[in-house]
């Protein structure tokens, strides 16, 4: 991907949870527990728990997804790559409008809560508001991220105070003046399990900012653990919240005033909270609501400008919009997004548009649990998530059930609604971006099982973002290069005669048969065309009974001929650099990122001349080793290491996570034991965690 269209990687764990907490708590707990107790009375603190149950599978599969895929543009590219860019554009379109919907709205509720103490216009408040997170946005996603904390920790303790404050009266004391809190909860259900479900789909919204992360998933560090753990910490927290805090709603207020409330929180903080002086508490409430209300409006621009980026890269929208400025900010997705916003502002007035875009929602769900279902069988290699959904297929098919009956509650207005999405979607597809992409879904390869066609370049680019995450922990890249063994090829040679050397030195090593190696490194796989490079060769093979990879390089400086094929096009290269790799076959998808890691070294600038350079061994596995992962140390006379001198290396304190993996001694190279004694001049390799690294450069190389 040209890096003019890469986003930073800056948003860390914490800023995951506040992300998606803070598009949660706006409407779902300011405005809607009153509303939707109409339709099943005062267990409606227990439909927020139900709801939070349903969007289980939901968050299960995008959290998968993500982990694999971690891109701008959360549903759209997810369908895009699996269902292909007609539902992409749909999923795309749709879900960037309903996320523009509720932004508008949750910036509306700003102006909303203010003018409740202050004469103020709500919309030229929720103008200046949407101006302001624009400029934070345009600004980074780290600067936005760090006002969205501020919000979320602020509310966190103002509604935990609540909660906390609230069950203690309740529970333990008279002050609160609620005699009979116990009838408010008679008759618990008022229709039974109809209205149960009816209500867990109308509050379904409150956990839709969830998602939001999907669409920031390309921003943020450590993907693999941040992603899925950020997104279950907010849901226990946000679910925690919902349920206890409706819960004294409900105990605190009348029946007969709560179902027609539009602030409930605001009212049973005024029965808490009235050991504060004059109004105080609810102020307090109120600026509780305002910062629920800007951490939804902020979230929701940061994580819908996402929608126009990632599909002008994709060509769906015009490319301008994939553009990053200075700041690694989508710029003019960002200015398209906040005017989209303000025209909302000025001409929508009516809050049930939420619900009209809850339901297409819904339908983006659904297509998302079908997704993982089709990754998963189209057996593409290059799928390679770090967090894998329990209990598939069960849990995905549970989530495309669970979003057909809960549309199927939301009435005809929003189906229709969501049909219109549909066809505008279509239509856009159909005039617009058909002519301008060339490209079909994983659903393809699960038909290619079946003898149907495939789409090739999915591999290509799905490995391409494996490269991007890196390598994950424990796997044994270092390791590998550490062990490999090196051959340079100074005599004329022909490809089919290094190709059995090679096979031959595995197959020695290994106990493999040489024929069946040859055969694995022979095979074209579907990730071949990204492994074409000039000059360079990438052969890989797995077999089964071999417990850890093992590399063998060859470099030729008159260069080897070898047939090659990129895009359907064979031609001759002369190859002066061959990687030969043989994985475990239990562990395809770790030979995936090795190789990608060894593409990330091999399109270093001057890297042949670099490497052909190298004499040394030891010079060439440093080389291709993670800079802050290793430290060379020579053992001269009169200088800090020559303490290691005639001492063998069970017998020297290094650092924890560090592993001495090479010695040079006199030109020869060779991997030492803990027996090994170390001489004069000899030349250390130590590879480790960089922590422990730092701290050996500090100690023996800093001086």
């Amino acid at each position: 991907m040209a890096k003019k269209s890469r986003l930073n990687k800056e948003l860390g764990l914490f800023d995951v949870f506040a992300i998606s907490t803070g598009a949660m708590f706006s409407s779902g707990f300011f405005l809607l527990p009153g509303l939707a107790s109409q339709y099943t009375g005062p267990s409606v603190f227990l439909a927020y728990l139900v709801s939070g149950v349903l969007i289980l599978p939901a968050m299960f599969s995008i959290a998968e997804i993500s982990t694999a895929l971690p891109r701008s543009g959360g549903a759209y590219f997810f369908l895009d790559r699996s269902l292909g860019p007609l539902l992409g554009t749909i999923g795309g379109l749709g879900t960037y409008f309903a996320l523009m919907f509720k932004t508008a709205f949750a910036i509306i509720g700003i102006g909303a809560y203010a003018s409740f103490f202050w004469e103020v216009p709500v919309k030229t408040i929720a103008i200046m508001g949407t101006l302001f997170f624009m400029v934070l946005n345009l600004f980074g996603a780290k600067k936005t991220s760090g006002l969205q904390n501020f919000f979320v920790s602020f509310l966190l303790v103002v509604l935990g105070t609540f909660i906390i404050d609230g069950l203690y009266n309740i529970f333990f004391t008279d002050r609160i003046d609620v005699p009979k809190a116990n009838e408010h909860f008679r008759p618990f259900f008022t229709n039974g399990f109809e209205g149960m479900i009816i209500t867990a789909g109308f509050v379904f919204v409150s956990y839709l900012g969830l998602t939001q992360i999907a669409s920031v998933a390309e921003e943020i560090k450590k993907p693999e653990r941040n992603i899925p753990l950020g997104m279950l910490l907010s849901l226990a927290v946000t679910g925690l919240v919902y349920f206890l805090g409706v819960f004294v709603m409900v105990a605190v207020i009348e029946p007969s005033e709560f179902g027609n409330d539009l602030a409930p929180a605001a009212t049973a903080v005024k029965k808490i909270f009235n050991w504060m002086p004059g109004d105080l508490g609810a102020y307090l409430m109120t600026g509780a609501a305002m910062a629920a209300f800007a951490s939804t409006g902020n979230a929701g621009l940061l994580s819908s400008s996402r929608y126009p980026f990632a599909m002008g890269r994709d060509k769906l929208f015009p490319e301008n919009f994939s553009k990053v400025g200075k700041k690694g900010t989508p710029v003019q997705a960002i200015l398209l997004t906040t005017s989209f916003i303000l025209l909302f502002i000025l001409v929508l007035s009516e809050e049930g548009i939420a619900k009209l875009a809850s339901t297409f929602q819904l339908l983006i769900f659904m297509f998302i649990n079908f997704s993982v279902i089709v990754f998963r069988n189209s057996k593409i290699e290059s799928y390679d998530p770090g967090y894998h959904s329990p209990l598939y297929p069960y849990m995905q098919v549970a989530g495309i059930i669970i979003s057909l009956v809960l549309i199927a509650y939301m009435g005809w207005m929003s189906i229709l609604f969501t049909a219109a999405i549909v066809l505008v979607g279509v239509l856009w597809y159909k005039y617009y971006a058909r002519f301008r992409v060339q490209r079909e879904g994983a659903i393809f390869h699960w038909f290619a099982l079946l003898g149907k066609y495939q789409y090739a370049e999915l591999e290509n680019e799905f490995l391409s973002i494996i490269k991007e995450k890196g390598l994950r922990q424990g796997d044994p890249f270092d390791e590998t290069i550490t062990r490999a063994r090196i051959t340079f090829n100074e005599k004329e040679t022909d490809f089919p005669q290094l190709l059995n050397y090679v096979s031959g030195i595995f197959s020695a090593e290994m106990h493999v048969k040489k024929e069946e190696l040859i055969k694995e490194f022979l095979t074209v796989s579907a990730i071949e065309p990204a492994l074409v490079i000039p000059e360079v060769s990438i052969l890989f093979a797995k077999k089964e009974g071999i417990d850890h990879p093992s590399l063998h390089i060859v470099l030729s400086e008159k260069g080897i001929g070898k047939s090659v094929e990129k895009n359907g096009i064979s031609s001759e290269d002369y190859i002066r650099v061959f990687f030969f790799l043989v994985n475990p076959s239990k562990e395809p998808r770790q030979q995936l990122r090795m190789l990608s890691r060894l593409i990330d070294i091999i399109e270093r600038d001057n890297f042949i001349n670099e490497i052909l350079g190298m004499k040394s061994q030891r010079k060439i596995k440093e080389y291709l080793l993670h800079n802050e992962r290793y430290i060379t140390i020579q053992l001269l006379p009169g200088t800090v290491q020559a303490e290691m001198i005639d001492k063998q290396l069970k017998e020297i304190k290094f650092p924890s996570e560090v592993l001495v993996a090479l010695v040079e001694r006199e030109s020869a190279t060779f991997a030492p034991n803990g027996n090994t004694r170390l001489l004069e001049n000899d030349i250390l390799t130590v590879i480790g965690e960089p922590k422990s690294i730092s701290q050996l450069y500090n100690r023996f190389m800093n001086v």
